[in-house]
């Protein structure tokens, strides 16, 4: 938004001379901080962002593995215990999309049952009368079913009609932020969780997504 805003400046002043255009932002860059280790760096970039996934290869032309989803406020990752004598690659994307409304859950101590049913936790569509056509609709009535002491069931409404995906959202009681707890296709409007042991008490949401340009490749070899 700010070159409009210098343009517009300078249309009024006349013959002033414009202000100078800010600096690009510095590219992802990648350093080996251990002869196993690699720490990835980036600057802020777009505050419109839902997030950015950090993604890595061992081949120049990929395939691309997700290694996390991170909030916008990251610039900063670390790619720890690497295979020695190999080179990995990197690149970073942005994600873009709303989220639902927020549940929160809080269930009842006691360790996972490992003879219980778990067929309500795979990713599923369950058939709906509304369903979305513009592009990046948040999704609507999130929610959640408690199927034991570590587990959940999730509905919602799709409204979205151009999403890349979903991605399930959980925030335990004393963290700071929200984390990706699972990537889903799109269509998707149902799926279950087994929640880690700091969920107990949580907030969840789900968001649509859509992915932007992924950055510069960059690389490093391990020693």
């Amino acid at each position: 938004m700010r070159t409009p805003l210098v343009l517009a400046a300078f249309a009024l002043a006349g013959c002033a001379a414009p202000e100078p255009a800010p600096p690009a932002p510095a590219p992802l860059t990648a350093v080996l901080t251990t002869p196993r280790d690699v720490t990835l760096t980036w600057p802020p970039g777009d505050q419109g962002v839902a997030g950015r996934v950090v993604e890595f290869a061992t081949e120049p032309r990929g395939p691309y593995t997700i290694l996390d989803f991170l909030p916008p406020g990251r610039t900063r990752y670390t790619h720890r215990d690497l295979i020695p004598r190999t080179t990995f690659y990197y690149r970073l994307r942005p994600y873009y999309g709303p989220a639902s409304n927020t549940v929160e859950v809080t269930l009842l101590p006691g360790p996972l049952e490992e003879d219980e049913a778990h067929d309500w936790l795979d990713p599923r569509t369950l058939p709906q009368t509304v369903r979305g056509t513009g592009p990046g609709a948040a999704p609507e009535n999130l929610r959640a079913t408690v199927k034991h002491a570590n587990g959940i069931a999730f509905t919602w409404t799709d409204r979205a009609g151009d999403e890349e995906g979903y991605l399930l959202e959980v925030r335990a009681k004393d963290a700071p932020g929200f984390r990706v707890a699972a990537l889903l296709e799109p269509d998707v409007n149902a799926v279950g969780l087994v929640t880690l042991p700091e969920e107990k008490r949580a907030a969840y949401r789900v968001r649509s997504f859509r992915y932007g340009g992924p950055s510069p490749v960059v690389t490093q070899t391990t020693g």
